[in-house]
């Protein structure tokens, strides 16, 4: 990595951070400022981390940071999801190895107290690695001081949250279908549940259900059943039901059909059997009807949904016909039965299924006292109530459930499906929908209110605010907030055995009270609270505690409360006054309220349906509004072949190894600069992080290592140090340095805007192109300068040539005095321009700006150090912008330049055209006067730095032979415009050269009565082959072109070679004191080379004398050669010489080496002489008075 290991200079800077407190050092300079309130999600720390737990550690210190020097007191504090199954899961596993059982049989084995202390050992198993990782990364968060969902204080006021809900009767407890996991024997929420999906393969069956005989039916449908038997001649006639869950069909009560569609009877040939069904179900049971003519034939008949309602038929099985025999076994009707899936009747098996249990208890199938059917253990096995599969797990029961069935004539057809399937995020094993008892939150009558506090928030990028966010908050329903796990916050809720009387109980203090427990309760896990009782106040014993424990994002959704044990830390909390703490203006509320909705939150876009759900819906249940105004979503990290990141699969390489590789700043801008920050995929590659490293921060510190060199030149050879002098801009008027410094404050604005919308996305391209104006512009195009040599040539040479307006085309260099203080100026611009960068960056790049600050803070003056502690970067404010450097006519002027040498060095690249190689001349092609006038401005620049002897700037297309063609986006215009796209394609080639230019400057067109877009079109602009264009490139973007000659003029090389050795001859007359009267004869000598320039490489070198032999005589040679070239170029470029040298131009004497200046050259009195390099050759240049 060239000059600096970025890593161990990382690591040296990490110390220097540990050694001076750094972070806690910044926290106490900016205590007495205005809160910035953060709240930082908690991750598990059962693993370590990857590049997902990275990027958001990034995100969340880049912005705390930003603000912090914007002049907030930001307290940032880690956080850590402590409970739940992840932890619960390892203990499974021991427990397995150890006793053979998990889960319940484990904990019945053990005891709970054992089973939570085995939990609460595993919790931080990986804690210190997470403190090294995210501390290694850069990121400054408090470990010391962190919060943890297994704390007493944190679990306390969770309950107190629960509590304030139950009070506004938003709690209720209910038996619903929610997605449960038989692995982990608890149902999940419904925003788990959506977490993981896969594509499996699940049988898919056609069952019969045969209808009763008339005499069986009830009456209002016997009418229309004896329809259908008279229509099937004395067949058997049956409903047909579609499922891919056979394992429900045990517990099926009741049949559902459409009341709108119209049902016919099918005769299946094969069987002679026919069958109630819909007609687009007849793909279901013959794949292709049309060629299955001779299968099926569709009977007269045809039924109304609604008149199917109340038929009864033959239940599959028996196991619950006496509980429904006079109630279910029939057709109900409801609109969610559809068309294109099944055959349009769905079985109902109400405990398992949302619907089907919304619909059996709205027709009274089932209800309080007669429950739907449900013989699965808590593990997903038939109990006994269904003894044919009694033991069988649900998933592999619908084998033996299909056989029992052909075996019982009730198979119709069967066959597999592949299709999308929910999976427990948490065992990674099939979902079932099923009923269970459990507490509920209120949600479905708060979306109203939720959308509206949504409204008032703003989210990065937005468009998963008004898309995925807002529409599950839309669709939100009831929170099951309920687990039945062991190891998380117990439910505060103390019931009577019949459930009748609760009480939900909202503090320590509260609990001991009822219950009269006189111990100390110093935690809240099950096993220290289960055995507390309460005495009924209403006659019915002793109240005990439900046994569920929280879902554990009830606990995160609680953390901008519980994290600081809100409201029982406040001193204003008044335990006799159940209100205190919900109010806004008086005791805790106060203040909470002070730094309350929290400025920003961030995390990935799969917690719009976890963390960001919680928090936005205890916030409006407790105080009506989110407890954040600002949240930032970012996208999924996945492996370079697009899957996800698997250890297994061994598809990504280890942060920490790609760390010590590139170091944390690079894997950082990678991660920043990347299509995850704006809500989308990422696949992570380790080639980009390195590209960083070449293209952007190797870039930066050869930046900062080129001002040091030439600090270091200017304080040898003035005997002082360099200073920075932040006035001395007042002075300068390099349109290069007024350039980078109008640059500078616009970065600095934009940043500032952007920053404040939070739109990373768009504030680091703007860094990063900084950073390359600055090295590959700026230093670029000012070597000389910086160095003191303006006036050896190259851009920038000589002030006329840099001021704005002035004669930008002139040739005369300036006196000592004046190179002095126009180095000093570039000098003085160059660190303005690192140290307000460093600044800039320092979010972004906190170890390499902090690096390259530390080398230039001892170049501050005095009074910028005064009452500031500069031991770093991240102590100093946010850099403000200078008005008065301000200069948009500057930058929109060095930006039309920078955009034609970016097209002429692409030219030359299609040619493999060398810069070296010098050209004739360059054509730029624009329609507006003010363009071409901005260039001709810096014209100097553009032809030095593509090596053109000519720049040509003009409006006039014709006389190059511009030709201009519109080609139409085919497939935009086809979608838009279907049978008009081509009409509008013919009438293309018609269009006139004013309106494509119209075009080019609007991006609009009217074409046919159609309106066109850039979207649709494409503008190609080239030159008419011709002789006369033959050797023009042509390099297009947008309105400008450019027409490079890239014919190589033989005579070109000499006149360039001309013009370098003139400059030269000029500096030394400036330096001799001449005016343009005074005459002199030019004597010269070309020289051996220097030993650098022989070697290239500034080494000297070593060798065997015949080795010495054979360098000496190659070098001798190219010295030959090169005096011929410059023989010859004096004598015909004669003319360029005649003022400068008016006395003639010849060979230096031998006998005058070395005289020096006011020796005798033996031709004249030698008034000044320098060795310079021109172009790869070295030359003795003598001014003799004569």
């Amino acid at each position: 990595m060239g000059s600096i290991n970025f890593p161990a200079e990382e690591e040296r800077v990490l110390q220097r951070w540990t050694d001076i407190d750094a972070f806690h050092r910044q926290l106490e300079l900016s205590k007495d400022n205005p809160p910035y309130v953060f709240y930082d999600g908690p991750p598990f720390a059962t693993g370590t981390p990857h590049y997902g737990h990275l990027l958001a550690s990034t995100i969340k210190d880049i912005i705390p940071r930003y603000w912090s020097m914007r002049g907030r007191y930001v307290e940032r504090r880690f956080g850590w999801d402590t409970h739940g199954v992840p932890i619960e899961q390892i203990i499974d596993k021991q427990l397995q190895e150890e006793l053979g059982v998990r889960g319940k049989a484990a904990v019945d084995q053990i005891g709970i107290k054992e089973y939570n202390r085995r939990c609460r050992e595993v919790v931080l198993t990986y804690a210190n690695e997470w403190r090294k990782v995210v501390g290694r990364v850069g990121r400054w968060i408090d470990f010391d001081r962190d919060y943890k969902t297994m704390d007493p204080s944190f679990m306390e006021t969770c309950w107190w949250v629960f509590a304030q809900l139950y009070r506004k009767g938003l709690v209720y407890h209910g038996a619903r279908v929610l997605p449960y996991s038989t692995a982990l024997n608890t149902p999940l929420s419904k925003s788990e549940a959506q977490e993981e999906y896969r594509d499996v393969m699940d049988p898919a069956v056609t069952v019969n259900f045969p209808l009763l005989p008339v005499d069986e039916q009830p009456e209002g449908v016997r009418q229309t059943v004896q329809k259908a038997l008279d229509a099937a001649q004395g067949k058997s006639v049956s409903f047909v039901a579609w499922t891919t869950t056979p394992w429900t069909l045990p517990s099926n009560v009741a049949l559902c059909a459409h009341p709108e569609y119209e049902y016919l009877l099918v005769l299946d040939v094969e069987t002679d059997n026919v069958y109630i069904m819909l007609e687009s179900g007849l793909k279901v049971l013959y794949k292709d009807p049309k060629k299955a003519k001779d299968k099926f034939k569709t009977l007269p008949l045809k039924i109304n949904g609604a008149d199917l309602a109340g038929i009864r038929y033959k239940p599959l099985f028996t196991y619950f016909y006496s509980q429904f025999k006079d109630i279910g076994f029939k057709v109900l009707l409801d609109t969610y039965v559809k068309q294109d899936e099944g055959v349009g009747i769905v079985h109902q098996s109400p405990a398992f299924g949302e619907d089907d249990y919304q619909i059996a208890w709205r027709e009274g199938v089932i209800n309080a006292e007669r429950p739907p059917p449900n013989p699965l253990n808590p593990g997903g096995e038939y109990t006994s109530e269904v003894p044919d599969f009694e033991g069988q797990h649900v998933k592999a029961a619908d084998k033996n459930i299909i056989k029992h069935l052909e075996g019982h004539g009730r198979m119709v057809r069967k066959s597999q499906i592949m299709h999308r399937y929910p999976y427990c995020p948490r065992s990674k094993t099939p979902l079932i929908q099923r009923a269970v008892p459990s507490w509920f939150i209120k949600v479905e009558q708060a979306v109203p209110d939720l959308l509206a506090n949504l409204e008032k928030t703003h989210w990065v990028p937005s468009m998963v605010k008004t898309g995925r966010f807002q529409n599950w908050l839309a669709a939100a329903k009831d929170w099951n907030v309920s687990r039945n796990r062991y190891w998380g916050t117990p439910l505060p809720l103390w019931v009577s055995e019949d459930m009748k009387e609760v009480i939900c109980i909202s503090s320590v203090a509260e609990l001991k009270r009822l219950s009269g427990y006189e111990g100390d309760i110093k935690d809240l896990h099950r096993d220290s609270v289960d055995h507390i009782t309460i005495p009924s106040q209403q006659g019915k014993g002793t109240l005990k505690r439900v046994e569920e424990v929280f879902d554990c994002w009830f606990e995160s959704g609680s953390m901008p409360y519980a994290s600081s044990h809100y409201p029982f830390s406040s001193p204003n909390f008044d335990p006799a006054d159940p209100d205190s703490g919900l109010s806004r203006t008086e005791g805790p509320g106060k203040e909470l309220f002070a730094k309350f909705p929290g400025d920003f939150i961030a995390e990935g876009l799969d917690q719009t349906r976890g963390w960001f759900y919680t928090l936005s819906v205890l916030g409006t249940h407790l105080f009506n509004t989110f407890p954040y105004n600002n949240c930032v979503v970012n996208g999924i990290v996945l492996a370079e072949d697009g899957k996800k990141m698997s250890k297994s699969l061994k598809n990504f390489p280890d942060p920490m190894l790609v760390v010590n590789r590139y170091g944390a700043d690079a894997l950082r801008l990678y991660l920043i600069d990347s299509p995850v920050v704006r809500a989308e995929p990422l696949r992570f590659s380790e080639l980009g992080v390195k590209q960083i490293v070449s293209g952007v921060l190797l870039p930066l510190w050869n930046s900062y290592n080129f001002f040091a060199q030439q600090a270091a030149l200017l304080a040898k050879n003035t005997g002082s140090e360099f200073v920075f002098d932040p006035d001395m801009q007042k002075s300068n008027g390099n349109v290069m340095d007024r350039w980078i410094l109008a640059a500078t404050q616009s970065l600095l604005q934009f940043v500032n805007q952007e920053m404040e919308a939070y739109r990373l996305y768009t504030v680091v391209p703007r860094l990063l192109k900084m950073v390359d104006d600055v090295t590959n512009w700026y230093i670029r195009f000012n070597r000389n300068r910086l160095k003191g040599q303006s006036g050896a040539g190259g851009s920038g040479a000589g002030k006329e040539a840099a001021t704005n307006g002035g004669d930008v085309n002139g040739t005369s260099a300036p006196a000592d005095d004046e190179q002095s203080v126009d180095t000093l100026h570039a000098l003085n611009t160059l660190y303005e321009v690192l140290f307000t960068l460093v600044r800039a960056l320092a979010p972004f790049t906190p170890f390499l700006s902090d690096n390259i600050f530390q080398r230039l803070a001892p170049h501050l003056p005095e009074s910028m150090r005064k009452d500031q502690d500069v031991r770093s970067v991240h102590f100093l404010p946010f850099p403000t912008v200078r008005q008065e450097l301000f200069d948009p006519t500057v930058e929109r002027r060095v930006s039309r330049m920078q955009k034609v040498i970016e097209l002429g060095r692409l030219a030359r690249d299609r040619r493999t055209l060398s810069l070296k190689t010098p050209l004739k001349t360059l054509v730029v092609l624009h329609q507006e006067a003010e363009w071409l006038e901005d260039v001709r401005t810096l014209e100097r620049y553009v032809t030095e730095e593509l090596n053109v002897r000519d720049l040509v700037l003009t409006t006039e297309e014709g006389k190059y032979g511009v030709e201009y063609s519109v080609q139409a986006d085919v497939k935009s215009l086809g979608m838009k415009f279907k049978k008009e796209a081509v009409k509008i394609k013919a009438a293309l080639p018609k269009l006139s050269k004013e309106e494509i230019h119209g075009f080019l400057s609007t991006g609009a067109l009217t074409v046919g009565g159609h309106q066109l877009g850039t979207e649709d079109l494409r503008v190609q602009r080239g030159v008419k082959p011709s002789p006369e264009t033959a050797h023009f490139e042509v390099a297009v973007e947008g309105e400008v072109m450019v027409l490079l000659d890239a014919f190589a003029y033989p005579e070109l090389a000499q006149e360039g070679l001309a013009r370098e050795v003139l400059n030269r001859i000029q500096r030394l007359r400036k330096r001799a004191g001449l005016v343009p009267t005074d005459d002199v004869r030019v004597a010269y000598a070309v020289l051996a080379p220097t030993v650098a320039t022989a070697n290239g490489d500034g080494a000297a070198t070593d060798g065997a004398p015949g080795e010495k032999d054979e360098k000496a005589a190659n070098a001798e040679a190219g010295r030959l050669e090169s005096e011929r070239v410059v023989e010859e170029m004096f004598g015909q470029q004669a003319a360029t010489f005649a003022k400068a040298a008016s006395k003639g131009v010849g060979k230096a004497s031998s006998s005058g080496e070395g005289a020096g200046a006011g020796g005798d050259d033996g031709e004249g009195v030698v008034v000044a002489e320098e060795e310079t390099d021109v172009k790869d050759v070295r030359l003795l240049l003598r001014l003799l008075r004569v």
